[in-house]
């Protein structure tokens, strides 16, 4: 998941992405704030970003990369 970002006159751009098999992105927003979370099958957050929802210029979905996806072997 990339996240682009009004920093002030220039757009910057932050990556959350599922380090590991099984885990996956989930964004919310609330109150103002943006949040991007990693989280693993149990639902447990592994790492969160969050930003003022009025700066997020965009939020872009990858597709997952499906040689990773395939067994080794």
């Amino acid at each position: 998941m990339e996240i682009v970002v009004d920093a002030g006159g220039e757009a910057r751009i932050f990556d959350v992405t599922a380090t590991r098999a099984g885990r996956r992105v989930e964004i919310s927003t609330s109150r103002g704030v943006t949040e991007v979370t990693e989280v693993t099958r149990s639902g447990t957050p592994v790492r969160t970003a969050r930003f003022m929802s009025t700066r997020v210029i965009a939020l872009v979905e990858h597709p997952a990369d499906p040689a990773a996806a395939r067994p080794a072997g």
